[in-house]
């Protein structure tokens, strides 16, 4: 154990010594670190306690404890995080890639064994129910048999996976979302052990396949979301390399008023957050505020941190951490040496703290929030809840005019709650008279066809569940119901809240609305909505209707809820179980009843939303640590549907050539112990020209596999039926099904496949508009390598991996973009794609690109330039050359990028020392 730097020191806890990296003695010698943000002061513990001479040095240990506020990131650090999480979507592909990098540690003479998770890794299934069944009692055991039917093959090879591999644990399904889970059980907050032998203690950290990862922070833990790569890579016992950031600070003052949710502050976070540009910077939180925030408040603020787009949102620890330690049923070991930790190390907060520097400071009161949703179609776009009707209607009427335009004003748009008369409705578009379920009703544009409490962000929330189960009482008292159109469900984040709601009575409620509980997972907020009823999805197909949907997520991006339902907003659970009972979203909630009770009295909001006293007085009637424990007990252990599986077992997988579920991936074909020497690009064609904002949901295959897709052709050529296809997520371990769906997004829209949605481009030079897949096979048969442009937040999102492996099947080498969002930049990067960005002030617009050119990529050198030349060459003769920047920021990153992706580098490095 090292102390070149003369800090180490010891606290005492629970009656003993233990050793730490002490932040008060580096500030005699650094008087700065006593005003360094808190997430700052983390990562300086993180350089100490690794430092090395080599890898670390005390050179970096410096240049974090004197830290310049208002400097431009470009000072490379190490982050060496102490454990990993994943979930099933990305950890299955993780694994996979694990089993592939230990068949290629053979081949280069290395030990299979090499390939092992260093730092616990922690993988919670929770994106893969689906809500087939609901609003009926037996949902929860229908969705979870057709869950095992469907996911089997994967299941079996992640339990294959906790066997072969050490450090690595997995939480069966029907358990929980892998946040909260995270959050309830799997953070320590500090962590101890012996390093050579003596007791030592130091902060919990981590790093996720999730980018709500970030929900962690608001229980004071450091950590972030990455792509899979990284996160195999951080298994290995890869630092993470990154720019020291910048901090925004973030203060907070008062009190939530009467009548506003967590959700509602989170939106208006995001909000100020977005407008700020905080993209690339940690963002942290303090003021005297936080004294009247709980932590599960907290929570849904950090989770909320890819919406604004910061690496982190983070939370100091406090009396508020302590308490939900002991609330959530940690041993009184663990919450004492939290503390004693906290306070030798300078890590605590007090109200009367002098505050840390900041690199600028944005303060909100909480007072001044108010009830908001967002959408219809990104989490940023905030709207007050007292605007939503004007707002929805004019942005549906832009929706509509080219529909509407072509009908020749047909259009009726039925006045009030789904009134008017059904004559001639077949005639008009989006508008039917619907049956289902022995009742006729209207459908028209603005029905809300989904309302979901669901997702990650409030199903941790005591409060917020709560406020749905008693908003959902007073309407039933009220003799109000659901509309028969909506489809109905609420996933709990875990069974600590079936048990709270159950305690509390509220389950009754909310089931007599059609609020079943229908698993314990992402559901709706991952796409996961499941089919809507027939009936409905044919008339909202045959007459151009836009349907909405309304549910408690984070996301809500273009054809990510269903294919089929075109506006999506977030909202607070009880909002959500309001608009179930309007059913539309036409409807100024504040000023136009709800519906009527049985005597014909008007119900308004007001009538049924609940009090925050009474929400208070639930939750410490029917919230307690005993619930925590008895749920946690076993959490590994699983149903009779998880360990009456076969599985496999042995160092290495036994791949199957015909499985369509888990196939060995071609990243490491023909890798040789030395790189290739980085060239030019030359002679590449634009595989797609895409706009502003471009997620990595419209990237990554997700949500349905249609079958006139490649996906489903492929699946279909295997003897899969369409019923079986399962999902794009689903199938993330086989390879030959995620490049067939990459860039296939429904919504996406490629500007030189003209008049086309979905997944197509134009082949050059024939002019032939084809699947994206089919053209890149064809290029690729060529020897034609392929780029791609884009404008602003290119990748912005979750952070799917296969966004940057499928684009790397797909045989490009660059992508050419106004800004990236950080997670997939790196992850391109990870994949051995060479992300490139327009100087300002340039894009493919201003400099007159269509997309027909072909382009060379020229000056990279050994890519420690840091621009190229572009020069793009018209069908017509036309030339126009520019400068690009090159967005390897840090060293590390060039070597990853010259290794061909970061695991090919872990591979060699760890083939060389054996």
């Amino acid at each position: 154990m090292r102390d070149e730097l003369g800090c180490l020191d010891h606290f005492k806890a629970n009656g003993k010594e233990i050793g730490f990296y002490s932040l008060p003695k580096l500030a005699e010698k650094h008087e700065n670190v006593r005003r360094l943000p808190y997430s700052l002061r983390i990562l300086l513990e993180n350089l100490m306690r690794f430092e090395d001479g080599s890898n670390i040095t005390a050179d970096d240990v410096a240049a974090l404890a004197d830290w310049d506020p208002k400097a431009e990131p470009s000072k490379e650090i190490s982050f060496t995080p102490a454990r990993v999480v994943l979930q099933d979507f990305t950890g299955v592909p993780a694994i996979v890639d694990l089993a592939a990098m230990r068949e290629a540690m053979k081949a280069l003479g290395g030990k299979a064994d090499r390939i092992n998770p260093l730092s616990p890794a922690e993988l919670v299934i929770d994106h893969s129910v689906q809500v087939d069944s609901y609003g009926q009692a037996d949902s929860l055991d229908l969705n979870n048999q057709i869950e095992f039917k469907r996911n089997k093959e994967r299941y079996a090879f992640l339990r294959w996976g906790q066997g072969a591999f050490d450090n690595f644990k997995v939480v069966p399904p029907n358990t929980g979302i892998v946040h909260q889970v995270n959050l309830e059980h799997l953070s320590r907050v500090i962590f101890d052990g012996e390093i050579d032998g003596k007791p030592m203690a130091w902060p919990d950290t981590l790093v996720g396949t999730d980018s709500h990862t970030t929900m962690i922070n608001g229980l004071g833990i450091l950590g972030w979301g990455v792509g899979g790569i990284e996160a195999e890579a951080a298994m290995l016992g890869q630092p993470i390399s990154m720019l020291i950031p910048q901090v925004i600070g973030f203060k907070l003052t008062g009190k939530l008023p009467e009548g506003t949710t967590a959700t509602d502050l989170v939106l208006t976070i995001t909000d100020m957050l977005r407008d700020k540009g905080v993209v690339g910077k940690f963002v942290e939180f303090f003021g005297e505020g936080l004294s009247h925030l709980p932590l599960a408040d907290r929570a849904t603020i950090g989770n909320m941190s890819p919406e604004f787009g910061s690496t982190c949102a983070i939370f100091p620890i406090d009396e508020e951490t302590i308490r939900y330690l002991e609330l959530s049923g940690r041993s009184k070991e663990r919450v004492e040496l939290v503390r004693a930790y906290a306070e030798a190390q300078d890590l605590w907060r007090n109200d009367e703290d002098v505050d840390p520097v900041y690199s600028d400071v944005l303060e909100l009161d909480l007072g001044d929030v108010v009830p908001s949703l967002a959408g219809p179609k990104r989490p940023q776009d905030r709207v007050l809840l007292s605007e939503a009707k004007n707002t929805f209607i004019r942005q549906m009427s832009e929706l509509t005019k080219s529909r509407d335009d072509a009908r020749n004003g047909e259009l009726d748009r039925f006045a009030g709650e789904g009134g008017g008369t059904a004559v001639g409705a077949s005639e008009i578009p989006g508008a039917a008279e619907v049956e289902y379920k022995d009742q006729t009703f209207i459908l028209k544009d603005g029905a809300v066809v989904i309302a979901a409490i669901t997702s990650c962000t409030n199903t941790s929330n005591p409060a917020v569940m709560l406020g749905a189960g008693i908003l959902a009482r007073n309407a039933r008292e009220k003799g109000l119901n659901v509309k028969p159109w909506v489809k109905t469900s609420l996933a709990p984040g875990s069974k600590v809240v079936t048990d709270y709601l159950e305690k509390s009575g509220l389950d009754d409620d909310l089931e007599a609305l059609g609020f079943y509980t229908v698993g314990y997972g992402c559901t709706t907020c991952i796409g996961n909505s499941g089919p809507l009823p027939e009936p409905i999805e044919d008339a909202i197909k045959e007459h151009e209707m836009v349907a909405c949907s309304v549910l408690s997520g984070n996301r809500n991006f273009e054809g990510r809820i269903h294919p089929e339902v075109k506006m999506n907003y977030l909202a607070s659970p009880p909002l959500v179980v309001a608009y179930a009972l309007a059913g539309r979203m036409d409807i100024d909630l504040l000023n136009e009843p709800l519906g009527e009770d049985p005597d014909g009295n008007e119900v308004y909001l007001k009538d049924v939303w609940p009090d925050a006293h009474e929400i208070q007085d639930f939750i410490r009637q029917n919230v307690s640590s005993e619930m925590f424990t008895k749920n946690y007990k076993s959490v590994f252990e699983g149903d009779d549907l998880w360990n009456s599986m076969d599985t496999p077992t042995g160092e290495m997988f036994e791949w199957d050539e015909d499985s369509t579920y888990v196939r060995n991936p071609p990243f490491f074909e023909g890798m040789g112990m030395d790189p290739e020497p980085i060239g030019d690009i030359t002679g590449a064609r634009v595989l797609a020209k895409l706009g502003d904002s471009v997620t990595t949901d419209h990237i990554s295959p997700a949500g349905a596999i249609k079958p006139d897709s490649p996906a489903g052709h492929y699946l279909q050529e295997k003897g899969i039926h369409p019923a079986d296809f399962n999902s794009y997520g689903s199938r993330r371990g086989n390879h030959e099904v995620m490049m067939r769906g990459t860039f296939a997004n429904v919504r996406i829209k490629n500007q030189i496949a003209e008049g086309t949605e979905g997944g197509f481009t134009t082949y050059f030079p024939d002019s032939e508009v084809m699947p994206i897949y089919d053209a890149a096979m064809k290029y690729q048969e060529d020897g034609t390598p392929l780029v791609v442009i884009a404008g602003k937040e290119y990748g912005s999102g979750s952070s799917r991996d296969w966004a940057a492996k499928g684009t790397r099947l797909l045989g490009i080498k660059a992508v050419i973009a106004e800004s990236f969002e950080r997670i997939h930049r790196s992850n391109l990067i990870g994949m051995g794609v060479l992300p490139l960005t327009f100087k300002d002030g340039e894009n493919a617009e201003k400099l007159g690109l269509d997309g027909t050119e072909t382009f060379d990529i020229t000056g990279l050198a050994d890519g420690t330039e840091k621009e190229v030349e572009v020069k793009a060459t018209h069908p017509e003769g036309k030339e126009t050359s520019f400068k690009a920047k090159v967005r390897l920021d840090t060293p590390k990153e060039i070597e990853y990028y010259k290794n061909g992706g970061i695991l090919h580098y872990v591979l060699r490095d760890m083939a060389k020392a054996a």
